[in-house]
């Protein structure tokens, strides 16, 4: 996960999740010739699956796009076309958009199509299309979605076949915490018994673990201390994504 320091300058956290994720795209890289080039990275919502994405994918030189709900056939080629630095082909009909998209990829076959937000392409329908797009470039595409992505890809049997491989993200753990808090806490000096109970109040998601970290970096700055630890944080609660209880009238 990356935050943008007081200078601009972003830094980041090695998370498992972002070793994961690049692994798999060096995997489906350099797989070889004979092999399918589709993947998928799949796991629970907070887990830091995009953030993870996108680190790979400006390391590598990845093509990225992000599905939306309202998306059509015709707008997730557009934004391909956009993301491939061809947003002047987009005026013609779906096949050319298609054709134009398998033309620039096939030319950079060691540029991978990362798309995220992908259970939207098997909600829709979509998912053929871009099946169709891996098969006629034979550029490495994957997937990244929800836990139960695979499952939905199931019942595409020419896609689901040409999967190289799946991979789960995972839940942060005590490591990625200590790295989350070098960003989310910097300045603050946090004893491992907090880490451990902030990684245990966030059920391992890297966004809620870096929303407490802000608290803690807060309740530090606060308190004029440098250091803290759970007995001196106290009672105060943490951010479990929970919606807060109903109030009595």
């Amino acid at each position: 996960m990356t935050r943008a320091s007081e200078d601009g300058v972003k830094s980041y956290a090695p998370l498992r999740n972002m070793a994961l994720f690049n692994e798999l795209v060096e995997r489906v890289i350099g797989r070889a010739s004979h092999l399918p080039g589709m993947a998928c990275f799949y796991g629970h919502s907070g887990y830091g699956k995009t953030f993870s994405a996108i680190w790979a994918a400006n390391r590598s030189r990845a093509y990225y796009v992000e599905l939306g709900e309202t998306w059509t056939r015709k707008t997730l080629c557009l934004a391909i076309l956009r993301e491939l630095g061809l947003g002047s082909l987009g005026h013609g009909a779906l096949p050319d958009l298609v054709s134009s998209i398998v033309d620039r990829l096939a030319e950079e076959r060691d540029r991978p199509l990362i798309i995220d937000e992908a259970d939207f392409l098997a909600k829709k329908g979509m998912i053929d299309l871009v099946r169709e797009i891996h098969d006629k470039s034979q550029a490495p595409v994957i997937l990244i979605g929800e836990e139960l992505l695979p499952v939905k890809l199931q019942k595409f049997e020419r896609t689901h076949n040409r999967m190289l491989d799946w991979v789960a993200a995972v839940p942060a753990d005590i490591q990625d915490t200590r790295h989350l808090a070098r960003i989310y806490a910097a300045g603050a000096e946090i004893a491992d018994d907090l880490l451990a109970a902030i990684l245990k109040a966030s059920d391992g998601r890297a966004r809620r673990i870096a929303v407490n970290l802000d608290r803690v970096r807060e309740k530090a700055q606060l308190k004029g201390r440098k250091q803290l630890s759970l007995a001196e944080w106290g009672d105060a609660p943490f951010f479990t994504g929970e919606p807060p209880r109903r109030r009595a009238a």
